[in-house]
Formats: structure tokens, sequence, C-alpha cells
């Protein structure tokens, strides 16, 4: 038989490119092992030899020796071959991930229209390369089949796994054998092993205790560390850790995470921040802890490979710069990662293959989830849906970890459907890592929280401002927050804290302001909410626009955040949080009912932070909305009004992949694009100007010059980034990514203390929506 190619090299002998059986070959293996700890280790491994029969064909053959442009759908042969001869269930589960390992997971009517077209694109000599396939009975799973949750999702859950199994095996072989080829180092793989970092983070945290001071706030801390640690037994399943802020949660949670993993064989910890302004901020305590750079990925998700490849044809295999950044892209294949929220959640109900591809890693993990209470309402129900079949069926630790715990769980009530029946997950009293979460509220009580019954004008924030030279004051949009800082930018030590402003930028300017104020240096900061969640940084006052008693919370963990602060006696004293309505704007309507259902709380409880009263906010909120089942799941997928009737109206194996993936997005907002900006802390500081030149003089840009790139990246509104590379104010990164990855010339749109400026474009309107 004449030698058949999966993949060429251009100018190059063809003994040096990767026959087609070689390549199946590998993927099989790769596309197996991902499988085996699921269970479908033999489906993977045929999956693997099938996915790419069609490139038997003579215009494959063609275009990859360059004599068409196209190779035409490879895709569609072995996903029809498996149809054929495993028929309805298997092959038709078959079928869906082979037929989109280059396009993503299609809508089960369309998968259905492609397969019945596709029997001509079967080459009649396939059989020869896979010799006869093996009957279904040798194929079947080595455990149950995974069960549990809404209609249907189960199934489609698994699909997306085993989808998952086969294009991160294919990404890897194919990036393999261009490593091989071309003499490029593999960036990938040479961990420490979970042991090994869990026994530094023991050194560490044995060495930060001696350390310590004796006081009732270290000590608080070690009983929440130890008491966490020693729960590390039980089996895996969901978790919740409730600690107030100041109580070491991110510790606690790691050592929680990585003692479990060793003692149950778990394979990964992932850490799950709520913003990208503070993924730098944990990522840098976790490598702090652990004592290394290459085991602590940050996966921001700034960049989409595949999305940015329009010119792609379906099933195109070229070796293009794009196409080699997507190969490289993040499979999640480390000890420990740090990612966003947008980015876990998005990709658990995505389609397409560079977003499916690390979902197999996620599967035999410990996932914290830090401040749960930030999960957006109206995609509520299938994000729990989502990680309680993690918990089920994929031997996945979920902890639940926040200072304010949203009434999630099946026994808090909360959550309701029509018939009054709870929803939300099955987490026992048990699972909680905390001792005495209640005991805990009171103990690290730290300041007192007031409402101002009356509308507040800037002028008057402004004034306060002027009286207390330390002081932060946090609003719910840029607008706001850019208005207020106009309002006191002559008074010292004024400083604005957003999301316009990179992420380097943002962690300098955070660690002035943390030496002035432990100096006793004016600092008067104003911000949005990217400064609540987690960031390290402690005021005698803070004041909060109106919004749900949930980020009050997170507020005022920004307020005498260690208990320093002391009367004239020396004696400690409780900091001032003052929750106010801005005079100026109106609130969207999600933060309007969060306001409505915190005002209650804040009215009738002696402290709006407690436990009681964080549950009584939570059931309002809930109620406010009305059925559950509905309410928190209202993301429309074609006619079905939410992502899990959509699944569970399905028939058979035809789940709309494509549509529910358009549906579930996590910000609703304008769609924002990342854009790279040459900031520069002073005249001397060429670190971003460096990194850009070195970018563009590479062939092929590094992954890990990509990764440090991710500090200069600061979203914009789509338009904004449209109309500047319009007017060639934004420019290609690299001469071969387009625009895929653009950067402003220079910083003229930069402003030194407010970051990117929207301000002359036509449709400023849209900042009313931007934290």
């Amino acid at each position: 038989m004449v030698t058949v190619y999966a993949h060429s090299l251009p100018g190059e002998a063809l003994d040096r490119w990767e026959p087609l059986p070689d390549h199946g070959a590998a993927v099989g293996a790769l596309a197996a092992a991902f499988a085996e700890p699921l269970g479908w280790a033999q489906v993977l491994r045929l999956a693997g030899w099938l996915h790419d029969i069609g490139k038997l064909s003579p215009d494959f053959q063609a275009y990859i020796a360059g004599r068409l442009a196209s190779g035409g759908d490879h895709s569609s042969a072995g996903a029809r071959i498996a149809l054929d001869h495993y028929g309805p269930g298997l092959g038709t589960m078959l079928a869906a991930i082979i037929a989109a390992h280059h396009a993503g997971l299609a809508d089960g009517v369309d998968l259905n229209a492609r397969m019945a077209g596709a029997a001509r694109l079967v080459p009649a000599q396939w059989s020869t390369l896979t010799g006869p396939l093996p009957d279904a009975a040798s194929l079947k799973p080595s455990v149950p089949p995974p069960t549990g949750g809404p209609k249907g999702l189960a199934l489609s859950f698994l699909v997306r796994m085993l989808f998952s199994c086969l294009v991160d095996a294919d990404f890897i072989a194919t990036e393999d054998f261009y490593a091989r080829a071309t003499g490029e180092p593999k960036e990938r793989g040479g961990h420490a092993d979970l042991a090994v970092l869990r026994d530094r983070l023991a050194t560490f945290m044995a060495n930060k205790r001696a350390g310590a001071d004796p006081t009732p706030l270290n000590e608080l801390r070690a009983g929440i560390l130890d008491h966490a640690v020693a729960k590390a037994a039980l089996p895996p399943g969901s978790f919740s850790l409730t600690v107030p802020t100041g109580g070491g949660k991110t510790l606690a949670s790691l050592s929680f995470a990585l003692e479990h993993a060793v003692r149950h064989g778990l394979r990964r910890v992932i850490y799950v921040i709520p913003y990208t302004s503070i993924i730098e901020q944990t990522a840098d305590v976790v490598r702090k802890a652990l004592g290394g750079e290459n085991d602590v990925l940050e996966h921001h998700a700034s960049f989409d490979w595949e999305k940015a490849r329009k010119e792609r044809l379906a099933d195109d295999e070229a070796p293009s710069v794009l196409a080699k950044l997507q190969r490289a892209a993040e499979n999640w294949d480390v000890p420990i990662v740090v990612t966003t929220a947008v980015q876990f959640f998005e990709s658990l109900f995505a389609n397409r293959t560079s977003r499916c591809r690390k979902l197999h890693n996620i599967a035999g993990s410990v996932v914290v989830l830090d401040e749960v209470q930030t999960l957006p309402l109206p995609l509520l129900l299938p994000s729990l849906a989502a990680l309680d079949q993690l918990a089920r069926n994929y031997r996945t630790s979920v902890v639940l970890c926040t200072a304010t715990q949203p009434a999630l769980r099946r026994i808090d009530g909360a959550l309701l459907d029509r018939a009054r029946s709870p929803l939300g997950l099955d987490l026992p009293p048990e699972r909680e890592l905390a001792p005495d979460p209640a005991g805990l509220y009171a103990a690290l009580k730290r300041v007192a929280v007031e409402r101002l019954e009356a509308a507040i004008a800037d002028d008057v924030i402004a004034a306060r401002f002027a009286e207390q030279p330390q002081m932060l004051c946090i609003v719910n949009t840029r607008r706001h927050a850019r208005a207020l800082f106009d309002a006191i930018r002559e008074l010292p030590g004024a400083v604005h804290l957003s999301t316009q402003m990179c992420a380097r930028h943002r962690r300098i300017v955070l660690a002035d302001l943390r030496a002035k104020l432990k100096a006793g240096e004016p600092v008067r900061l104003v911000a949005t909410s990217l400064i609540e969640a987690g960031v390290d940084i402690s005021f005698p006052e803070v004041w909060r626009a109106a919004t749900g008693i949930d980020a009050i919370a997170q507020a005022a963990g920004r307020c005498n955040r260690e208990g320093e602060l002391r009367d004239a006696e020396e004696r400690p004293r409780l900091g001032r949080v003052v929750v106010f309505e801005p005079a100026e704007g109106h609130l969207q309507h999600d933060m309007k009912l969060r306001w409505q259902a915190a005002q209650p709380v804040l009215e009738k409880h002696a402290d709006p932070l407690g436990l009681e009263a964080v549950k009584h906010y939570f059931a309002d909120l809930y109620w406010q909305k009305g059925d559950a089942a509905t309410a928190f799941d209202s993301a429309e997928v074609g006619a079905y009004p939410g992502i899990l009737p959509a699944i569970g109206e399905t028939a058979g194996l035809d789940f709309p992949f494509r549509s529910i993936a358009e549906a579930f997005r996590m910000i609703d907002e304008e769609e924002n694009e990342p854009v790279i900006v040459p900031w520069q802390a002073d005249a001397e500081d060429k670190d971003a100007a460096n990194l850009l030149a070195t970018i563009a003089a590479q062939e092929k840009p590094r992954t890990a010059d990509l990764r440090r790139l991710q500090q200069y990246v600061v979203p914009i509104p789509k338009k904004a980034r449209d109309e500047w590379l319009l007017r060639g104010v934004l420019t290609p990164v690299h001469p071969a990514l387009g625009d895929a990855m653009l950067k402003f010339g220079d910083d003229s749109h930069y402003r030194p203390q407010t970051g990117v400026d929207l301000a002359d474009l036509t449709y400023r309107d849209v900042m009313d929506n931007m934290m």
C-alpha cells in the first residue's frame, strides 16, 4: 500500500513526514491513557484510530503535499464508520466526538444532517489501516455509567469528557511530531509530585507558625488550618470552608487540598478565582508557599487561538503559528492551576476544542472555588449541577470556599422550585472544613457596619475623604469610580484602581499602598469591586456603594483586616464600614435585586455580616427571584428557557452542544477583548517593551513569553478594539498573529492614574456596566 500521511513538513523529504498509522496509534494511546481514569480507555483508543481516517482521501494527500488549497472534510469519515458499525448509543457517541475533533461539538440536529451525507466520504480502503473493528462488548466501559443530576446531564457531561480526551490527545500528538521534526523544545512536563508539594507547604506553614506572634488571631488561624487538614481523610466529594476574611482561607484550603489529594490519589489542585484582577495575587501566594514557579499555572484565558484562526477551514492541518499556539494552549496538565470562574465554568459547558481539551484533567482533582457567592444567578443551577457531576461521577473534590456561604446546600432550604422543594448541593454539615463557623465570625469580628439612610452625592464622599486620610470607597461601575476619583484627585494620597489598568500596574500600586498604609501616610483609594475578593489590604474606614450583603462583607474584609486598630488607650477597636446609596446613576437589575435583599438585613440585624444575617439575605434574594428552577437557569438555548431544560428534553444523544456553549456566558455585558499595554513603572522600566520585541522576533512565540504578557493585558469593549484597530492605534504583537493579539504602539491612550482611557469614544455608556 502506498504510504499516506497525517502531517507534512513542506520542503522536507517524505520520509520525515508523519505516516497516518503512526499518528492514529499515537492519538489512540494518549486518548486511552487520558480516558483510563474514566473507565473508557478502549473506546478512546478506537476513537484515536478512527478520528483521521478521512486523511486516506486523495484530496487530503494532495492538500498536505501542497497541490490543493484544501483537503476537504476528513473528520466525517471516521464518525460515519463508527455510526455504521456500532449504531445508536456507542456509535452516536463516537460519531459526535470524532466529527467534532476540529470544528467542535455540534448540535445533535446538525450532526445528524452531516452524517446523512457522509457515506461518500468514507475511503474504500479504510479497514486496511485499522483492521477489523472490535465488537461492542469488548468496548464496554470498566466503570458503571455516570448517573445523577438533572435529566440528561450525566450523559451530555460524559460526551464532553470523552471529547476532551480525544482532542487533547490529538493536539499533543501533533505537537510532539512537529517538535521532534523541527527540534523545538517541549514546554510541557517536568513538574513536582503532589506529595513533594504537600511536604514543602507543610514546612512553609510550620516555619510561618513558628515565626508568628502568639496573638489570639494567629492562634485562631492555626486552629482553622489544623481542623481543615484533619478533614483531608474524608472521602472525595463536596466540601465547604466557611471562614471570615482574615482567617487564612487561602493557605488553609491549599493545605487541605494537597493533603486530601495525596491521601486519595487525586492528580492536581485547581483554584477558581472570581476575578482576573486577583488571580496574580493568589498565584503569588501559592508559589511562595510551595517554593516553585514551574508547578503553578495562571490561566487567565486572555487569548483564544481557536477563535482567532478565522481563515481556518474546519479540517485545516497547516503548521501555521496560530495552529501551533492552539496546539500549545493550556490543558491544565500541571499540579496547581489558578484560573478564573469564567474560564472554569464556561469550559464545563463549552463545545470548542481549545476550551474542552482540559476537561479530562479536571477529573480526579481538588477544585477550590474561592468566593463562591459571586457565581452569576442566571447560571447558578447549571453551574451547581456541573459541580455535582464532577464530585459524583469524576472523583473530584469540590471545596466551596467563602466568607459568606450563599446557602447553596439543599439543607439550607433557600433554593426552592415552584413546588417548594429544595434545590442545591447535597453537602451535609460534617463536610464543613472550618471549626465552628458561627464562633469564628464572633471571634474575627473586625468592623461595625452602618448604613446611611439618604442617597449620597459624590461631594459628600469627597468631603469625608478630605477628613479621613486613610479611606477606601468601592463603587459599582468604572464610570462612577472615575468621577469620584476626579473629585478627590488633588487630595494627598488619592489613588484610583480598576480593571482598565493592567495587572502589573495594579500590583505595583497595591504594593505601594500597603507600604504607605503601614507607614501611616495618606491613602485615599477609589476602586471598583475588583479590590473586594481576596486583595490583601487594610483601611481603618471603608465606604461601599449599594450592593448585596455578600459584597458588603467582602468590602469589610478590606477594613481593619488584621485587627490592627487601637483606641486612645491602645485597646482594640472596630473599623468603620459605611454602606450608602449613590445619588448619581442607577443600579443594574441584578445589583438592584441584591440591594433590595440587603436592606432589611441591614435594618434588622445588629451584625449584618453574621452567619444568620447572611443566611437570611440569601434566602430573601432567592425568594425575590421566584421559582429557582427557572430564575437561576435563564439562559435561552433556542426554544428552551434554560441550559438544563435544553439538555433534559433532548432525545437520545442529540444534545445541542454548540447552542449551549453559546448561551452559557458568565459575564452579561458587552463583549470585551484583551489588548496589550506596554506599561512602564518608570522611565527605566523596559520589561514590556523588551518582552514585546522578543515575541515579535520569534518565528513562533514561546508559551512562557505569552504567559508573561498576561500581566500587561487590559480588557476593553470590542467596539473600542475594532475602532482603534481601524485607526492603527492597535497593531499586531506578532506578524503571524494578525488581529488575534493586539497591542498599543505607545501609552498615549493609557493614563498613569486610571489606565486605558475610553472617554473619547462615542459609546461611553458601556462603562456603566463594567466593574
